[in-house]
């Protein structure tokens, strides 16, 4: 039987006569997007209807999930809150912590001695408020959030970018920050401007080497990073109900990676099989009883280019493989121009690692086709080329293909098996060498292809592919092979073809697990002791954020003005600073290192105006701090792209900085930035980011005039005596602005004023 059975029955009891009155004020059939959150509004039955990318609205998600990294702070927040229990169903996930090195055992067994007092944080703050724990090792949370939560027409939230994979079982899934979070769990409504609508039609059916993975690899290419920001992308049609539930969750994950709010598919067959098979035929009987309102409205699909405000038209049958990089996600290359683009770009022919898995990619139907090409060594008598590391998703996953025979078929072509955990995905990859930098070409399954995410390295050529792409790029270790159209020569000299992957989508035994590595929380956590260590370096105590003294901001310093693509990596780096995410002073010091400076091309080295002098950029926001000097940001376009991690939006906060003033943002990091009470700002003329200079003082005009819908202007003095007024634009509402004046939305929680 599924968790929260009642509370899933409880939606779909609400959901037809919601749909019903939301169609009838919204006056015309609905797409499966609006159907569900016109089902969750927080104030019940619908009165109006909202406007696209123009409307807050307050909604109710009905469950949250967290993952180790950011869980950390959003329950030392959620502390800080004053509460007694959670006030909706909430899970634990610890999957970022664990590094991978040498094999599962061995990570694992590492794992939990180093963050030994990380995971008892976890586990004691779940045990109190009613949290569902998963253990270290149990699995990624998205892959355990699809096995075990996710339900179609559901609305959840959670402190992970990829939150968004549970569209593959028809939710609404969206990624958000830890303030966020707390708000839900806290009782509090979830605020969220009414996204738009992107549409995408998938025709024809994947077959051969082409993978679910190709249709987001070539939407990102149609969208770039940015082009899915602020809307909800949906898909429909008769290539997507012939997709797998597991493929279409990989295609909402990577939805992250345009920007995308959240991305999602109607329920269908598909999902029904996957319902079953992981032991959930409850939710799917309960879904099947009003499927009409689990998708879109016939008429929206039929004629998409009315309801949604873009459609994209992909033929499934036509579509090729992709491989998408290096450095960003959005580059798309077909395989048969792999060759002739890498030739052309100096990109090292040779493959050092193919990693496949990950959150994105690591459903049995994955390993099982890529099991199938690893075979293929074997019996085709071939070398593989390349070292090859497996992720699976979860221990229920990782029992399954054990017992499946797939390991032992990886083991035999020299295969590394990883914990179940992010590891390399997010940078946690002990890498042998990597800190010699040498140029080289790696690819994987996963998600995110920045500059150093998965090995620290920054000359490291990251492309995304799916697993079977990936595996066969392995085995050849050549950029330029395309198992398509090319040979190989195997070890007795002969040229040979690897034959197209196969692979069950589900089990044909059922999916095992002797421990899938789940704890339940205490009945009664009133008795639970949390103790945090005054001395710990990896646990920290919050205090609160200090109110706005209702005065303009004047005579702040330019900390950093970045230059380029600034993802929340840049900003907040992962990997060995993972450890410090529960620990707002120790993590502030990895705080826009990465950030390229625009007036030196250099990276952590800013100028500190009071001595003239450079240093990194902690240490000179530290110094602006103790001589009481505020400082701002400076940003190019799509600021804070990427992760969800609101440690880049608390480090600027808690190190002094006021405001955030960009070309523009990426959607949660926004939202994180008005939650701890900065000021995120977008020039009004995108021209102005020209006019800053490195040692010029801000002065705020009208702050104190702060509203809805009024621009700001802000004094740039220049170290000439020279000035620039620049205005500045600006997304908040009253209740944001409200978050401003108390210091953050948690401040005003913990007053009982949210």
């Amino acid at each position: 039987m599924a968790f929260d059975i009642e509370m899933i029955k409880k939606v779909y009891a609400n959901m037809p006569g919601r749909v019903d009155k939301a169609r009838e004020i919204v006056g015309r059939p609905l797409t499966l997007t609006e159907k569900i959150l016109y089902n969750h509004l927080w104030d019940g039955n619908p009165t109006q209807a909202f406007g696209r990318g123009i409307d807050y609205v307050d909604f109710a998600p009905d469950r949250v999930a967290c993952q180790d990294a950011t869980a950390q702070m959003a329950l030392l927040q959620f502390m800080h809150a004053g509460k007694k229990t959670v006030a909706v169903p909430t899970t634990v996930h610890c999957d970022h912590l664990i590094q991978a090195k040498v094999d599962a055992a061995t990570d694992l067994a590492r794992a939990k001695t180093q963050s030994n007092e990380v995971f008892d944080f976890l586990s004691s703050v779940s045990n109190k408020y009613g949290i569902g724990f998963w253990k270290p090792g149990a699995g990624i949370i998205h892959q355990v959030v699809l096995e075990n939560y996710a339900f179609p027409g559901g609305m959840m939230i959670g402190t992970d970018s990829h939150t968004v994979n549970a569209g593959g079982l028809g939710m609404v899934a969206i990624g958000v920050g830890g303030a966020d979070a707390v708000d839900v769990m806290s009782g509090m409504a979830w605020e969220l401007k009414f996204p738009k609508l992107i549409g995408v039609k998938l025709t024809g059916k994947l077959s051969g080497w082409t993978a679910p993975k190709d249709v987001i690899l070539k939407v990102a290419g149609i969208l770039t990073v940015k082009g899915g920001t602020g809307a909800i992308v949906e898909y429909f049609g008769e290539g997507a109900t012939a997709m797998s539930c597991t493929g279409k969750g990989t295609i909402c994950n990577m939805g992250a990676e345009i920007g995308a709010t959240t991305s999602t598919f109607g329920y269908d067959d598909s999902m029904s099989r996957y319902l079953r098979s992981t032991n959930r035929a409850d939710v799917a009987d309960a879904a099947d009883k009003v499927a009409s309102y689990l998708t879109g409205d016939p008429e929206v699909y039929a004629n998409p280019e009315h309801y949604f405000d873009q459609v994209i038209e992909i033929n499934l049958s036509e579509l090729e493989p992709h491989l998408n990089g290096p450095f960003t996600p959005d580059l798309a290359t077909p395989i048969s121009k792999m060759k002739e683009e890498a030739i052309k770009n100096n990109w090292p022919l040779q493959i050092q690692v193919g990693l496949i898995g990950s959150c994105t990619n690591s459903s049995y139907e994955d390993i099982a086709r890529a099991a199938s090409l690893a075979k293929q060594v074997t019996a085709k008598n071939l070398k593989i080329k390349s070292e090859f590391t497996i992720t699976p998703g979860s221990e229920v996953v990782r029992s399954t293909i054990e017992r499946d025979g797939f390991i032992d078929t990886f083991d035999k072509i020299g295969a590394t098996v990883f914990a179940n955990a992010c590891g390399p995905c997010i940078g946690m990859w002990d890498r042998e060498g990597a800190e010699k930098e040498e140029r080289n070409t790696i690819v994987h399954s996963f998600n995110r292809n920045f500059s150093k995410r998965a090995d620290g390295n920054p000359n490291t050529l990251a492309f995304v592919g799916s697993p079977e792409l990936v595996t066969a790029m392995a085995i050849a270790g050549d950029l330029g092979f395309n198992p398509l159209t090319d040979t190989l020569i195997n070890e007795d000299g002969e040229e040979v073809m690897l034959d197209a992957p196969t692979g069950d989508e589900l089990p044909s035994k059922g999916f095992y697990a002797e421990d899938p590595g789940f704890q339940a929380p205490a009945e009664d956590g009133s008795g639970v002791q949390v103790a945090v260590s005054p001395t710990s370096e990896r646990l920290q105590l919050l205090a609160p954020f200090d109110a706005w003294d209702g005065k303009n901001i004047t005579g702040a310093k330019l900390l950093i003005k970045a230059f380029g693509k600034c993802t929340t990596d840049h900003i907040s780096m992962a990997g060995p600073w993972l450890r410090f995410r529960g620990h707002l002073d120790n993590i502030s010091n990895n705080m826009l290192i990465g950030a390229v400076n625009a007036f030196n091309q250099k990276t952590n080295a800013v100028k500190n105006q009071l001595t003239g002098s450079y240093d990194a950029v902690p240490a000179v926001a530290r110094a602006y701090k103790a001589a009481g000097v505020p400082s701002i940001v400076v940003g190019d376009h799509n600021y804070g792209e990427g992760s969800s991690r609101e440690h880049a939006a608390m480090e600027p906060r808690f190190l002094g900085v006021k405001a955030v003033l960009v070309k523009s943002f990426a959607r949660i990091h926004e939202t994180n930035l008005k939650k701890q009470g900065l000021l995120g700002l977008t020039f009004a003329n995108e021209t102005d980011y020209d006019k800053i200079q490195e040692d010029d003082t801000i002065n705020f005009i009208d702050l104190v005039d702060f509203a809805p819908g009024k621009p700001l202007s802000l004094e740039f003095v220049h170290a000439n005596g020279t000035k620039d007024i620049i205005l500045a634009n600006h997304t908040y509402n009253a209740g944001q602005i409200g978050w401003f004046v108390a210091g953050s939305a948690l401040n005003l929680i913990a007053a009982g004023k949210a």
